[in-house]
Formats: structure tokens, sequence, C-alpha cells
């Protein structure tokens, strides 16, 4: 019995031995040898832009009240032109080809006057924007560095797993070819930055100055653009899928911006309880609220109602997947759409149109909310969250409040963030919405409020 014991631990120990070596995340990768590796191909991007100074907002002749101020503007303002300063700003980026060509986030680069890009072994050149895409922040930029620069090679981020090692290599805070590791904690994060949010979450330590810099796998390959933090967060940062930016990279180095495909409808989540009701087995797709008039959704019969469950041929598991899935489609192209209407799953063909400025390919539930209990809200993005100094990543935020309204009389302010409404809990505008519904007037409506490090209930009676 003994021996026969000791023969099933050995056994035992050569299969979990035999596992173990097989794998490769069984143990930390050489770190110091990915970033002796990685680092020459790893960029610190500066950059000046000259802002111009704003005219005081005084009183103008004629205007009331212009007694008290004209004398003080004529005296100290109007004969003493203010002299534009420059806005300096640091971010980082990667080599991908050979010849110069560097990949970072828009918001490193845009409006720039002067691009300085300083490689890892000292020399500094200077940066040309080549291409831009505000939509997904991505920015291509040139260098005239001759051949043979050292390039990052672009990995696939559909195969990476939550719990993967990374590599975050950038200059945050001014400190250059700065290496953190860490590991992604969720993909497919919607953060409230735009109609294309799949960020990968990492805990690998992003600050600012690490924007546009690369998020690298075990491999050494690119898996993600650093792009954003939650102010206040503590080893939560996101990144953009190295596969969405290879998509655009083409457009932006041949044509300078990204051309997109658009459908033209309106669509919000779908709900088990809405499922249920349009008699669907699970809460699956994307369900259409709103078809844009003169669309090429409308041109190909798609009604308010419809829920839209692939997209030429990729599968919409839901709402968010629609967006990038018609943004990626080449416009002119005739592709299938699988529809469920009226208890049937059927087709339709539609000619996808071209995207213009100011369009979206589809709008996934709005991400603000005007009007409603005289008070406007939206999604709290990490834009928002820094501007108001916000440090919880919950709820929605209120921008803006009708002085004569109800949320003003409740004492409601700008940069409140409502938490729930009447014990219901709200993570979006969509969600704020469909907690308070339409009340009738004179309908009041309980409110969690977080204010800084304060928290409180209200009350706001519906106008």
């Amino acid at each position: 019995m003994i021996t026969y014991t000791i023969r099933l631990f050995t056994l035992f120990a050569f299969i979990l031995t035999g596992l173990l070596a097989g794998s490769s995340f069984a143990q930390p990768p050489d770190f110091v040898q990915l970033a002796e590796q990685l680092k020459p191909s790893v960029v610190n991007i500066s950059t000046a832009q000259t802002v111009k100074p704003r005219t005081p907002a005084f009183p103008r002749p004629g205007s009331p009240g212009n007694d008290m101020f004209e004398e003080f503007f004529e005296k100290f303002f109007r004969g003493h032109p203010q002299t534009p300063r420059k806005k300096r700003a640091l971010g980082s980026g990667f080599i991908i080809s050979k010849d110069g060509y560097i990949l970072t986030n828009g918001h490193v680069v845009e409006d720039a006057d002067v691009i300085k890009v300083k490689l890892s072994d000292g020399r500094e050149f200077d940066g040309e924007v080549r291409g831009l895409d505000p939509k997904l922040d991505l920015a291509l930029i040139k260098i005239e560095a001759g051949e043979g620069l050292p390039v990052a090679e672009l990995g696939d981020s559909d195969s990476l797993k939550v719990g993967e090692w990374v590599m975050a290599i950038g200059n945050p805070f001014g400190l250059e070819q700065t290496v953190t590791v860490g590991i992604v904690s969720a993909k497919g994060r919607v953060i409230g930055a735009g109609p294309y949010d799949n960020f990968i979450q990492t805990d690998a330590s992003i600050n600012p100055g690490n924007s546009g810099g690369p998020l690298f796998n075990v491999r050494g390959e690119v898996i993600g653009i650093n792009t954003a933090i939650i102010a206040g967060g503590q080893g939560i940062g996101f990144a953009i899928p190295v596969n969405m930016a290879k998509q655009i990279i083409p457009q932006l180095r041949d044509d300078g911006h990204v051309t997109r495909g658009y459908l033209g409808v309106t669509v919000q989540p779908l709900t088990e309880e809405l499922a249920e009701s349009f008699g669907m087995d699970e809460p699956k797709g994307a369900l259409v609220n709103e078809v844009i008039e003169g669309s090429p959704a409308e041109e190909a019969g798609l009604k308010r109602g419809d829920i839209i469950l692939s997209f030429n041929g990729q599968e919409v598991n839901e709402l968010n997947d629609l967006p990038r899935i018609v943004a990626n489609t080449p416009v002119d192209e005739k592709v299938k759409v699988k529809i469920f209407r009226k208890g049937k799953v059927r087709e339709v063909k539609v000619r996808v149109g071209r995207l213009d400025d100011g369009q979206e390919p589809l709008a996934s539930g709005p991400d603000k909310s005007e009007g409603v209990l005289g008070l406007s809200v939206a999604n709290l993005t990490p834009e928002l969250a820094e501007r108001y100094s916000v440090k919880e990543s919950r709820g929605v935020l209120v921008t803006a409040i009708d002085p004569d309204g109800s949320a003003a009389e409740a004492n409601l302010r700008i940069g409140d963030q409502i938490l729930d409404v009447n014990d219901q809990e709200v993570t979006s505008v969509q969600e704020f919405e469909a907690a308070v519904g339409k009340p009738g007037k004179g309908k009041v409506v309980r409110l969690l409020i977080q204010r800084r490090e304060t928290l409180f209930f209200t009350t706001v009676e519906n106008d």
C-alpha cells in the first residue's frame, strides 16, 4: 500500500513538473532582458503649443454695468496686449517602421507647434504629424533619422488573456524610459471615451506622460497603446488594443485621416427584461431605438425595435460591438445584417455609408442628458474626472444646472456625482434616464450624491 502511494505521488509530481515546464506563465518572465530588448524602440515626445491670451470679459461701451469697469479695462488691458504663452506637454510613443514612423496618442501631439522626439540613445529629432484620428485618439508622426531604426513589433491584442504579464515603457512625469510591469486586469472596458471604447485594463503603473507609449506582452510585442487613467485610481490604467490601431495605420500614413463606415441608427443595451418583452431567449445584440432619416439604415429598411444580431458576418453580442464593426467596414460595401424582428430572425442588406465629421457610425446610446430634473449629466470619463477633481469613478456627473430649476433649489452643484436614483444604482446616462423615467409634474425623485468626500441623499421635484 505504501509503495503504491509513493508511485502515485511520484507520477503526480512528474506530471506537475511537466506542466509547469511547458507553461510560459508558470513564473515571471525575464524582465531585465525584455527591458533591454524593447527600450530602444520607445521614444519620449515633448510638445509646445502657442496659446493666445483671452480678452478679459469686461463690459464693453454701451453695455449695462460698464461705468464701473471701463476705466479699469482701458488702463490695464487695452493698452497693454498680453504676450502669447507656450503650453508644453510630455508623452511617449514607439517606432513602427525603420524609416521613422512613430505611433502615439492624438492628444499628445494635436495642435502642437513644435514636436521633439527623443530616442533611447539620446538623439533628438523634430517630429511631423502625418496622420491624426481624434475618434480613436491615435496619431502617426514621422522623424527623419535615416534607415535602420529599432522597430517595435505589433502583436495580436485579440489573443490577449486576462492575467497575462505586460510591460509598459514610457515617459511618466518626464522620467525618461521608465519601465513598469503588471498584468492584464480586464479586456473590453468601456470608460466613456468615445464610440469605440474597447480598452485593455492593466495594473502596470501608468501615469501622465505614459500616454502614447506601448504596452508589451512577454514576447516583446506591442499589444496596446497606453492612453488613460482614472484620476485618483491605484493600479488602474487603460490601453487601446493594438489591433484597432493596425486597422487604421495605413490610412493615417497614406491619407492623413481615417475614413469609416456609417450606418445611421441609435441603439441601446438589451436588458433581460427587454429581451423577454421582444420574445428573445437571451439578451444578445443591439436594440435599435431610432433610425436616422436618409441614412443607409433607413434605405435598407431597418426599423425601430429591430435587434441587430450580426453585421457583415460578425456577431454583435452586446451594444458596444456594433460601432467598431460598422466603423471598420469599407464604405460603399454591401453587407448582410442579421436582425430579430417580431419573433423572427431576418436578414437585410445594407450599403455602408461614409462617416462624416460630427457623425457617429451609430450611437451607443447618449453620453449626456440635458433638461431632466433641471440639470444635465454626462458619463464620467477620465477627462471629466480630472477636470472636476473627481476621485470616485462611479455614477454620472452633473455638468450643468438650470438656475431656475428644481435641481438648483435642491442645492445640487456642477461636479456632483449622482450614484443612484430612488435606490437604483446608475453607472451611465442611459441608466440615469431609465431610472428617472418620465416623472410627472410635481413628482419627487430621490438621489444619492457624492460631492468630493461627502455622500448624501437629496430629493428633486420635477418642474
